[in-house]
Formats: C-alpha cells, structure tokens, sequence
C-alpha cells in the first residue's frame, strides 16, 4: 500500500498542483479519481469539506488534510524536501506570501474568468450564480479576465523580481502552485504576457513528466471543452 493516497478530480488545476509535487518530489503514492463521488459518505466522513486534492497519509491527526498548498507544505516538512519549501525563514515567508496571495487574490480572479467556459460551478454570491441575465453574466467573467493583469504582474514584480522561479535556481511549491494554476487561462485563449510563458516552460522544463503527464489530464479537458461541437 502507497505512503499516500491521493484523492483527486483530473480536470482541476487546484489538484493538478498536488499531483505535480509528488511526482516531482519522487513520493510513493496512490492517485483515487473521486469525480462524481465527493458526496459519498465515505468520502465526506474524511473530508467534511468535500474538497480536493486531499491526502490520507498516517503522520496526520485526523488521517486526512485536503488544500494543496497545504498537501505540500506538511510533505515537505515531513520528508525535508527543503529544496521546494526554503528553511530560512524569509525565504519560506516569500514562498507562503506567494501561495496566500494566489489563493486569496489571484484565483478568485481566474475561476470567475475561467468556469463559466469550464463549465464550473461557482460559489455562491456570485453573479454566475445569481438570478442576473447572461449579459451581465458574461460581463462580469470579462471583469474578472481583465482584471488577472494586476495580481499577475505583482508576481513578476516581487515574487520573481528577475529570477528564473519565486524559488530562486529551481522551482519551490509556490512555483507549482502558480504554474499549475495558470494552465487554466488557456481555456479562454488568454493573452499571456511573454514572460508569463517562458516562466510556464521554464517549470515545465525543470519538472520534466512530473509536470506534463498530470498537465495532460487539465490540457485535455481544456481542448475537449473548446473542441467544437459535432
């Protein structure tokens, strides 16, 4: 049996993340594919939440932990793998400011941006979920995709500041997090800025199969979303 199972949806960049670093930090694992199961009572007995990616692995209190900022910070703590989460602690600041920042600010901005085209439900109070006609709808995920410019550039202008990764010579899970994360763009043909694209390859290049094979199952749910239909 794997140190850790993972239970995970194929389609979702927040699980992507999770799947990248396993594989990146050469940890035994089991993947579960959950997709249409989250309210099983099984499931929701481990995870009240019913979110994913969530780990089930001995070291933990309640035998489970979802979130996969998270998932990777107690890994990392767990196994030592100072080499994606910094010991010093300005640096592991950095690398936890970038994560919070992402999850707090930036993908907000991407799921209003993104879910509608993925067919994603939203939360709610949202305006997606609200009783507002499509035009104001469709206004409100062009808001949000204008909106991605800002926090994105702060990423550029602090998190990276003319490194190759928020991580320095090589990518820290705050680099996954936010390489992962941005797969998601591409299902509305964001415009990306060139930097944004070559720090994209750039991950990928240095991760190797650890990044693209888990990116494979979000880059084909994206082209089955914009395949035309027949």
């Amino acid at each position: 049996m794997a140190s850790n199972t993972l239970s995970i949806l194929t389609p979702s960049v927040n699980n992507l993340t999770a799947r990248i670093f396993v594989r990146a930090a050469g940890l035994d694992f089991e993947e579960v594919d959950v997709w249409g199961r989250k309210d099983e009572p099984e499931f929701v007995r481990k995870d009240p939440a019913q979110l994913t990616p969530l780990l089930e692995e001995s070291g933990l209190p309640r035998g489970s932990l979802w979130e996969s900022c998270a998932i990777m910070q107690y890994l990392c703590n767990k196994h030592g793998l100072d080499r994606f989460y910094p010991t010093d602690p300005g640096e592991r600041a950095m690398t936890d400011s970038a994560m919070f920042y992402l999850i707090g600010t930036f993908y907000p901005l991407v799921a209003r941006a993104t879910y509608p085209t993925l067919g994603f439900p939203q939360y709610a109070g949202e305006v997606a979920t609200s009783e507002a006609d499509d035009d104001m709808k469709a206004r409100a995920q062009r808001d949000a995709e204008a909106a991605l410019a800002q926090p994105l550039d702060a990423f550029r202008k602090f998190f990276l500041d003319g490194k190759r990764f928020i991580g320095g010579d090589a990518p820290s899970i705050a680099d996954i997090r936010l390489a992962a994360t941005l797969e998601f763009l591409n299902a509305i043909d964001y415009q990306f800025p060139e930097w944004t694209k070559e720090y994209m390859s750039a991950v990928e290049a240095a991760l190797g199969e650890a990044y693209s094979e888990p990116a494979g199952d979000v880059r084909g749910f994206i082209a089955q979303v914009k395949a035309p239909a027949v």
